[in-house]
Order: C-alpha cells, then structure tokens, then sequence
C-alpha cells in the first residue's frame, strides 16, 4: 500500500479493532470528497480505507460461532432524524379572543442561510493557518510516544479556510418574520400553541425545528378565569332580591337573563352552568359565577315614590310575616 496504516489511521500500534473503527469514522467523516473540497480529499479519503481494511485483515483470534439467529441479528430502526432547534415565545391575547379563537400575526427572528455564501459559510479567498494539535509539523506523539500523524488535521499540519465576512463562518443571518396564525378556541393561560417547520430553518442533515407559542390572556375588566370559570361580581337591586325579578348577567358573548329566586336582600352566589369559559378536546365547558351585591335605590322620583310607598302599606296589612323582626321589636317593649 505504501502507508503505515497506523499513521494514517492515527491510532498506536498496541491498538484494536474498535480504536481502528472509531479512527476510520471520524477521518472519513472528514476527507469525504462530498463534505472536503479539498483537492486532495479523495486521495485521503481512499489511503483511509484502505488503511482500515488493511488492518481489519490482520489475523485475529477466532471469535466463537454463533447460531444462525444471532449470526442474522434484526435490523436496528433507522434513528429518527435530528431537528434544528426550536423557538419559543409568548403570545398575548384578549380573554374574549381566546375563548372564540382568532386569528393574529405573530413576528419574530430566526436565522436564513446567508446569501453571500448560500449557507456554506465559506466565501472569499482563501486563508491557511497552522494546525493547532500538532503547531504545523503534521505529526504527534501518541500514548507511547510514538511518531504518529496528526489525527487532527490528517498530517498536513495546515488548514485552508474560506470564512464568509457577512456570516462570520456560521452560514446563517437574522431574519424578521411575520407570520399568520389561527389560534383554536379555548386555549388557556400556560398552554402552548405548536407551529410544525417554523423554528430554526434546517438543512441536508437536520430537519427545520418547531416554533411554540405560549398563551398568555391579558387582564379582563370584568371576569377573572378560575380554571374554566369565569368569576365577576356585579351589583344588583335589593328590591329585585326581595321580589324575585329577573336580572341581566352578563357572558362573555352577550347578556343573559336570570330569574331571581326570592328571599333577603344579602350576597348571593349565582351559578351558570356551561356559560363560562368554552371546553376544548376533553375539557368541559365552565361555568359563569356570578357575586350579587344588593344596592338599594338612592334617589326617588314621585312615581317611584308612590309605588314604594304603597308596597310598604301593603306590608303593614300582613306585618308579622312580612316584616317579624319590626313586630316583634313592638311586641317586646310593650306594644301590641
């Protein structure tokens, strides 16, 4: 063959099989004529091989046989390709937006290959520099301080650069996006929304990356969410408490009206079930709850006067079950 298989390899002479395999990848990942544009390359590339094979048909000790399903052992799954990587931001939206669905432009950054060098990051004219492992000499001293090729640079002693000056060797620059997005009803503070392909752009060996967006709802002046419920506090007339009437609630999308069941005029809790927050896959819908604060009227006009005033006669007609506490008061102090 001409070459020390050892120094071509880079590996000392006490080495073994699975040293001589990690070598042999690692060289041939870097002299493969299709990723070194390196003249010389492919005459490297061929010395390596033929280095390994000459060392794989060294005579090795026998290896015990096997049977015939270990000798045919099951293909392994090809692995999963790897993904640029993902990016990640937040999205801020109206409770009212969220819970209907909507669509929105988001706008963020990620890198494009660079157009100087379409990616490459090589450009230019190109540059040699010494090999730092072995400072130019092309060889170093392995394990038994033996003389060996530099593993690092293949025996050369010098890179040959082509760094591009817009990209700075990365192959990549910044890019604004804006982007156009339907965001499905229901989706709650936390939750992420995921956009397949839209992360880091990918490349020959990598596939693009994803781009997450997390839901984030902005204050409401009315309804605070409490899982899926949706929680406010309103006021109400305490005549309409005391008669029973029906009171305007308000929804997310409208108004509802609720009959009152009659009773004091004190804080109530009125719950609607389903009228809250909307469900989404598996996830019921909420419920609207709703705090009553009776108010009674401030001011009176002589209409509204006169009807009070006669209520209040008509009160007096039957006092003891409409008004026990004022009956007994006279009662206990003597009067009947």
């Amino acid at each position: 063959m001409g070459h020390d298989p050892y120094e071509v390899l880079g590996v000392p002479r006490n080495s073994g099989p699975e040293a001589w395999k990690k070598a042999y990848r690692r060289l041939a990942m870097r002299w493969h004529p299709d990723r070194n544009p390196d003249p010389h390359a492919t005459e490297r590339f061929k010395q390596i091989n033929a280095a390994y094979e000459q060392l794989l048909a060294v005579d090795l000790p026998e290896t015990p046989k096997t049977s015939a399903s270990e000798e045919s052992p099951e293909p392994e799954p090809a692995p999963a390709r790897k993904r640029a990587a993902d990016i990640r931001h937040s999205l801020e939206l109206d409770l009212e937006e969220a819970a209907t669905g909507c669509r929105q432009t988001v706008h963020y950054t990620r890198s494009k290959p660079c157009p100087t060098c379409a990616g490459s990051g090589e450009a230019g004219i190109a540059k040699t520099r010494f090999c730092d492992a072995c400072h130019g000499s092309g060889r170093i001293r392995d394990a038994e301080r033996v003389l060996v090729a530099c593993p690092a640079c293949g025996g050369r002693g010098i890179f040959t650069e082509r760094t591009c000056r817009d990209c700075h060797g990365s192959g990549h620059e910044i890019a604004e996006i804006s982007l156009e997005i339907t965001v499905p009803p229901g989706m709650l503070p936390g939750d992420e929304l995921r956009l397949a392909g839209q992360g880091e752009p990918g490349n020959d060996e990598l596939a693009p990356g994803d781009l997450y967006l997390t839901i984030i709802l902005r204050t409401h002046r009315l309804f605070e969410l409490r899982g899926r419920d949706l929680h406010c506090r309103m006021p109400v007339s305490a005549l309409a408490m005391l008669a029973g009437a029906g009171v305007e609630v308000p929804l997310l999308n409208g108004v509802l009206v609720c009959p009152l069941e009659p009773g004091a005029a004190e804080v109530r809790t009125l719950r609607l079930a389903g009228r809250g927050y909307p469900g989404r896959g598996k996830a019921a819908a909420g419920d609207l709850v709703a705090e009553l604060l009776p108010h009674f009227p401030s001011r009176l006009n002589p209409r509204q006067r006169k009807a009070l005033l006669q209520a209040h006669v008509a009160l007096q007609d039957d006092v003891d079950t409409a008004l026990p506490e004022i009956a007994a008061w006279w009662r206990d102090n003597g009067y009947s």
